[in-house]
């Protein structure tokens, strides 16, 4: 936690408060960046935010962030319910709303946050998608010799599949990152947050195959760092993954419910289905809190009850 910064005095005070949301958003995400070291994508994720509710705001003529109550955000609330977001969504506007208004508290601008009198929608409204084995399986072997980097794609998708790791995260990983003799790999991920994570064979294997052949004739000898590249040698982004993870999904017929996250859901979805600790899960997805984990564990009784339902002959 960032040291506690001196509030304004009474003068700096009184031209502060007149100023709009809009205005301290820029500085606020500065703050983000330098004293909470949060990734570039957990940025803009909040700049994102933020903009949508400051266009609200300005839309119903506010002009000042001590103008913002309790009732203006319930309206916001309501309005973006009304738009039909999931109640993840929902909450992490809120959740954007919050750091932001404590930073306002934190600067001196506001004595109190309204937003810290509001409560989330209840996540376990929204249960994320998760794979079969089997389809996870049909997946993983979608790539073939027609396409242009086959043994690649099998790496990425085996990669991402053995370690639960976001997309942005196998984007990061370096050749120098990845111990396939140990089963390794060491990932950075939210706040810059490194953690070691595990290889199953068939992720080794893989890499071991796209490193020894396609890696090398597409980086051709440059100094490239980027465990997974592109044809012309350079890093693939995070939305290339998300690309090749569409294509491939489409072909093993299930592209309307999987992305680069599904394969995480499905990963740590299936970990506790083996039996794997909620608490050594937590620290193979990077989770800062044991309750962003503990979502999976009502998939899988959501999994069980479902299977259940099915087979009992009273079900």
């Amino acid at each position: 936690m960032p040291p506690r910064r001196r509030p304004p005095g009474p003068a700096a005070q009184s031209n502060l408060v007149a100023l709009s949301p809009a205005t301290h958003v820029e500085s606020f995400l500065q703050y983000l960046a330098a004293e909470c070291g949060m990734s570039a994508n957990t940025i803009a994720a909040y700049r994102n935010d933020l903009r949508q509710f400051t266009e609200w705001s300005s839309s119903r003529r506010i002009q000042s962030v001590q103008a913002v109550d309790l009732p203006l955000l319930g309206d916001y609330l309501q309005a973006l319910h009304e738009r039909n977001l999931s109640a993840s969504t929902i909450a992490r506007r809120l959740v954007a709303l919050k750091m932001f208004f404590r930073y306002l508290v934190l600067e001196g601008v506001l004595t109190q946050s309204a937003v810290d009198l509001m409560s989330s929608p209840k996540l376990w409204e929204y249960l994320p998608t998760v794979l079969s084995p089997e389809t996870v399986d049909k997946l993983l072997a979608a790539p073939t010799r027609a396409d242009a980097y086959p043994l690649r794609d099998r790496a990425l998708l085996a990669v991402l599949y053995a370690t639960g790791c976001r997309a942005s995260e196998v984007s990061n990983l370096t050749i120098k990152s990845v111990r396939l003799a140990d089963s390794i790999a060491h990932c950075r991920g939210k706040g810059n947050k490194e953690r070691i994570v595990n290889l199953n064979p068939v992720a080794v294997s893989a890499l071991e195959a796209y490193i020894a052949g396609e890696r090398t004739v597409m980086v051709r000898g440059r100094d490239q760092d980027a465990l997974f590249v592109t044809r012309a040698g350079k890093a693939l982004t995070r939305i290339m993954i998300w690309k090749l993870v569409k294509k491939y999904a489409t072909r093993a017929g299930c592209a309307d419910k999987v992305s680069p996250h599904t394969l995480r859901h499905s990963f740590a979805t299936h970990m506790l289905a083996g039996g794997a600790e909620i608490r050594a899960l937590q620290e193979m997805l990077g989770h800062a809190s044991i309750r962003t984990t503990q979502v999976y564990t009502h998939v899988e009784h959501s999994r069980l009850k479902s299977i259940h339902a099915k087979c009992h002959p009273r079900g």
